[in-house]
């Protein structure tokens, strides 16, 4: 049975250290691997010491990293007229009200996130079946239902993301471009870990940041020092 990964790839498992490194070492390892013909997104992935099925144990939240992703996301936002012109100043791909719901519910979906005041949000319910499947319905858990929708609506449009564990355990998320500058990608990495660090629940027992590795889209792993 040949290899599912090819010569480029085992080259640069070769390459990766033996034990944990420090977040600037691991910037530095990403950056000697053999380079894609594409910019390639840096992930980061935290393993965490919580109980998944335990509701007071989730993790979630949105982030703003210091230095952006690299990737704009399309925005539109729920709003009043009055808000919609400034929403969609600040970059909203679409702003309204009744008739952006129902060109939603006409099967309109071409967008990455949507944001809402508290005040629309019981118009917005109507949605849940169409935008809740794909993780578009606005929600005050991820930040995406907020009183200042321009604001929003710039944070989101220039990189803000949501992230939540999953069922291992795991939360993960953009950092960057494998062409940024290696110290905007430590700094992004940097508060990236330290926010998921702020959140640790109560109930968590024993370590609460059991690992994290950092690689890039066709990157073997690195482990961080945490």
């Amino acid at each position: 049975m040949g290899s599912a990964h090819g010569k480029r790839y085992r080259d640069d498992v070769a390459k990766v250290p033996e034990g944990p490194v420090t977040v600037p070492e691991a910037v530095e390892v990403l950056k000697q691997f053999n380079q894609a013909k594409f910019d390639q997104t840096v992930e980061l992935v935290v393993w965490l010491g919580i109980d998944p099925k335990q509701a007071d144990q989730q993790i979630r939240g949105a982030i703003s990293l210091p230095h952006g992703i690299g990737k704009s996301k399309r925005v539109v936002a729920f709003c009043d007229p009055e808000q919609a012109e400034a929403a969609l100043a600040a970059g909203a791909a679409e702003a309204g009200s009744d008739e952006l719901i129902r060109k939603i519910q006409d099967g309109w979906t071409d967008f990455d996130v949507a944001v809402a005041p508290p005040a629309m949000m019981r118009s917005v319910s109507r949605l849940g079946r169409i935008l809740g499947p794909v993780g578009k319905m606005p929600s005050p858990k991820a930040g995406t239902v907020v009183e200042d929708i321009p604001k929003a609506v710039r944070e989101y449009s220039g990189g803000k993301f949501e992230f939540r564990n999953d069922d291992g355990g795991n939360v993960h998320g953009p950092v960057g471009k494998l062409s940024f500058e290696d110290s905007r990608l430590v700094e992004n990495v940097e508060a990236f870990l330290e926010r998921v660090r702020a959140m640790k629940p109560s109930g968590s027992k024993g370590a609460y940041i059991k690992k994290a590795c950092l690689s890039a889209t066709m990157t073997p792993a690195v482990r961080l020092q945490v």
